[in-house]
């Protein structure tokens, strides 16, 4: 059995255990170690299972734990060079930590994750593409201010996906971050919006994907109606019906229980 279990998504903190049998990796590690013990704790994941952590970017959101969790439980830490070498730089990881640069791919046991390309104002951002021991297939693509050919493609090769509903446009315009943050926000290093989300789910849908976790929501410029009710307005007028073409739902800012099995 395939399984997503997204235990912090928020500007607060990110982070996702995605599993397929007896063997996992966590995707980001924000958030303080203490907090994600008590997440994987409260989902009763046994760390045991977690064989590497494999980290999107640099910001804090993504990586506040990396530190203590990684030399705690003996993990490596996979990204992009660029990643890697601004995490070392801003003292988020230490240089002697196990530290490994995917380049393309890298197999875990029988887990095969691959590197997909992002577009963030961070050092070398991405997003992975996993495989299971059982074959199921997940694509992760968040802060990305647009979705990059490579992101599309991975997404499409999936049967469940976690894909950044960042804000609802219209809150951001109006809401209380100074201009330059909301410039920041809509760029093209920036993040998904509800409806840059919503537009690609029905071709995803058409491709394959049957299970959507909408993620990386704003606390300030979303809520998790809006980014559902946007997403479903899209599908449902390409012609596909929840709970028979696709679920959906999003991503908490806490660990719920909420799970993904795909």
């Amino acid at each position: 059995m395939a399984k997503i279990v997204p235990l912090f998504s928020s500007s607060k903190g990110n982070s996702y255990y995605i599993s397929g049998n007896n063997e996992a990796v966590l995707v980001d590690a924000g958030r303080n170690c203490k907090q994600l013990e008590l997440a994987l704790l409260q989902n009763e994941i046994d760390t045991k299972t977690i064989k590497a952590i494999f980290v999107t970017h640099e910001h804090t959101d993504h990586c506040s734990a990396l530190r203590v969790f990684a030399k705690r439980y003996a993990l490596p830490i996979y990204s992009s060079a660029g990643t890697l070498e601004a995490l070392v730089n801003s003292d988020k990881v230490d240089k002697n930590a196990d530290l490994r640069v995917i380049e393309n791919e890298v197999a875990l046991g029988d887990m095969l994750i691959k590197r997909v390309l992002t577009s963030h104002d961070a050092k070398e951002s991405c997003g992975y593409h996993i495989t299971t021991a059982d074959k199921r297939r997940c694509a992760l693509v968040t802060d990305t201010g647009f979705l990059t050919q490579d992101a599309l493609s991975a997404l499409c090769d999936s049967n469940a996906v976690i894909i950044e509903s960042n804000h609802d446009l219209q809150m951001l315009k109006n809401g209380p971050y100074p201009f330059i943050l909301k410039k920041r926000v809509m760029s093209m290093t920036g993040h998904l919006s509800n409806d840059d989300c919503a537009k690609v789910l029905p071709t995803l849908v058409e491709s394959g994907v049957t299970r959507f976790l909408l993620a990386h929501l704003s606390q300030e410029n979303n809520t998790p109606r809006l980014a559902l009710e946007t997403s479903k307005i899209a599908l449902n007028s390409a012609g596909m019906i929840e709970n028979e073409d696709y679920t959906i739902m999003t991503a908490p800012p806490e660990t719920t229980g909420k799970t993904v099995i795909f």
